[in-house]
């Protein structure tokens, strides 16, 4: 199911008209009535190549009055374009890589993922209880994504949750499920289509390890 996502993605860019859209659409916002005009297509046929680009996460839209505008969603851009090759990369790039290491860059290696994983344990112990209730969310964003990524762990990987079952599952650990809901798909922990969610594969996920 994991794998659908990607094959989705690249479904969708699979037509010059929408990547003539996500084209339009990095150069700044515009209604679907002014795609259709630089286009030359139907206000009809540019709502149907949104669906499309949005069921992916390509684009973002909005409504104001009677217009939706709609604007390029870089960040799910971003997250998708190495998503295959990462997958596609393992293990063979991880054996390469171990054989070409020099012994002081991998002793640095080592030292660098013994102190994230104390940085871990460590976010792990302070937010949440005994119990394994969270006891707040983290304002810093190396400590949130530690957090995001334990309980995205707990989700069954190519299990479909409905907004219901994930809402349940996310008030075991603490009661803001609209907000922790919210920064899993953010963070590109959990893909939504239809309100209904899945977890991304880790490839995808922001990794926390990356940041300062």
């Amino acid at each position: 199911m994991q794998l659908d996502k990607i094959v989705n993605y690249h479904k969708a860019l699979a037509d010059p008209t929408r990547v003539r859209m996500l084209i339009l659409l990095a150069e700044g916002e515009l209604t679907g009535q002014e795609l259709a005009e630089k286009l030359y297509l139907s206000p009809a046929t540019i709502t149907h190549h949104a669906g499309k680009l949005r069921a992916v996460s390509l684009i973002r839209e909005r409504r104001d009055k009677n217009a939706i505008y709609f604007s390029l969603d870089r960040y799910f851009v971003k997250q998708y374009e190495g998503a295959l090759q990462a997958m596609l990369a393992k293990p063979a790039e991880a054996d390469t890589r171990k054989e070409a290491e020099p012994m002081d860059e991998k002793n640095e290696k080592n030292e660098k993922d013994e102190r994230n994983e104390k940085l871990k344990q460590s976010v792990l112990r302070n937010f949440f209880t005994a119990e394994g209730r969270l006891k707040h969310i983290p304002a810093q964003l190396k400590k949130k994504r530690i957090v995001l990524e334990h309980l995205a762990e707990r989700l069954q990987e190519g299990r479909s949750y409905t907004e219901k079952e994930l809402n349940a599952f996310i008030q075991d650990y603490h009661p803001d499920f609209a907000t922790i809901r919210r920064e899993f798909i953010m963070h590109a922990y959990l893909y939504r289509e239809r309100e209904v969610y899945e977890r991304n594969p880790r490839e995808m996920w922001e990794r926390w390890e990356t940041l300062a």
